[in-house]
């Protein structure tokens, strides 16, 4: 059934499909991530486990997998097109979001980027690789400082214009540039933005500060990133684990390692426990409840990952829960955010917006006065 986003904090499945954005796309509200999707980067699964993890994804109701061109050399893209893109039911039932940035062809200066020339270009090869007609979501990877914004809108609306995308977001962008985006696409009558997709979990929740109100003003759904925290978050690593191992994905797991870190997870090893069910469920249940998340990427190598990861759907952690862990994960924002909760927060003086109350302020008069 479809359902609105407010509805949404209780048990669930893969088949409560909700609305991505300010679109009528619908999307399960786990989406396989398919990053994995191959052996090539030395880590990984095998074709044949990756068309075991589609096959369960899709038996459960899911109906959105998320690639991009540079993932494993482009052999990410070819697994999904050999074992949905070719087949016309799979491909209809299915939203299949990929990306354009990564330079798949050294030393040609327009191999990547998000210039007109390099994103039509990937858009062409990501097709033959999917063995499809039309993309339903092409995400720009990153922000490419060196080509105009006005340039990579006009061309991915040229693309939607064509038939070859159905809808358009962005990745790992600054709010700023997102809202520049956004608000020329409105003024020319382009295709806009239907939605982000960045970093957020309990150890990276910056975004909180520009980015996640920035898509709830201008219509975007969010779906997040590595809300594990490429195994974090999944109490496979210990304080005196990470001394003597070292993780199969290096550098991306072993970056997270620190004791504001492990002083969460402990955190959320209890909240874990107290709700009866695993550390990386509680984790994605965190980011599945907070406000303006609309559907949560999963990355997983192997069936019983994937279905503890899709376990996270029956779980609905209780307020409390919540802010144990929202304590002991609170990000220091950049300016002015922090400032507006507390001296800046005199105008609002004890209330309460978005779950968040502004203190009392020690500037403002105690009670009410003379007014000059």
């Amino acid at each position: 059934m479809f359902q609105s986003n407010v509805f949404k904090y209780r048990e669930m499945t893969l088949r409560d499909y909700v609305s991505l954005g300010r679109s009528g796309l619908r999307v399960s509200p786990i989406c396989l991530g398919a990053m994995t999707f191959g052996e090539d980067w030395g880590w990984g699964s095998s074709v044949a486990d990756s068309e075991l993890i589609l096959d369960r994804y899709a038996e459960l109701g899911g109906n959105f997998i998320d690639t991009a061109n540079g993932y494993t050399k482009g052999h990410s893209e070819k697994i999904i097109g050999d074992h949905i893109g070719r087949h016309p039911a799979k491909r209809a039932g299915t939203v299949i979001a990929t990306k354009f940035f990564s330079n798949m062809y050294q030393g040609d200066p327009n191999g990547g980027g998000a210039g007109r020339k390099s994103l039509a270009y990937a858009c062409e090869q990501s097709l033959r690789r999917l063995q499809t007609d039309y993309i339903d979501l092409y995400w720009m990877h990153c922000w490419d400082k060196f080509t105009p914004i006005e340039e990579t809108m006009r061309g991915l609306d040229d693309l939607v214009a064509a038939g070859k995308v159905r809808y358009i977001g962005f990745s790992d962008t600054p709010a700023w540039k997102v809202a520049q985006a956004q608000t020329i696409a409105q003024f020319r009558g382009w295709t806009p933005l239907i939605a982000l997709q960045l970093e957020y979990s309990l150890l990276e929740r910056t975004i909180e500060g520009e980015l996640i109100p920035a898509a709830r003003e201008l219509g975007l759904g969010v779906t997040p990133w590595s809300p594990l925290k490429s195994g974090m978050l999944t109490g496979k690593y210990t304080r005196e684990s990470v001394k003597t191992g070292t993780p199969g994905r290096g550098a991306f797991v072993s970056r997270a390692f620190s004791e504001s870190a492990f002083q969460v997870v402990d955190v959320l090893t209890t909240v874990a426990s107290e709700a009866g069910t695993s550390v990386s469920r509680a984790a994605l249940a965190w980011a599945r409840q907070r406000a303006g998340i609309t559907s949560t990427i999963i990355g997983a190598r192997t069936l019983e990952q994937l279905d503890d990861n899709l376990g996270s759907l029956t779980v609905t952690l209780t307020a409390e829960q919540m802010e144990k862990l929202n304590a002991a994960s609170q990000p220091k924002l950049n300016f002015p955010h922090d400032f507006l909760l507390g001296v800046g927060g005199f105008g609002y003086n004890g209330s309460t917006i978005d779950g968040v109350t502004a203190p009392v302020n020690q500037l403002a008069p105690a009670s009410d006065g003379e007014r000059y």
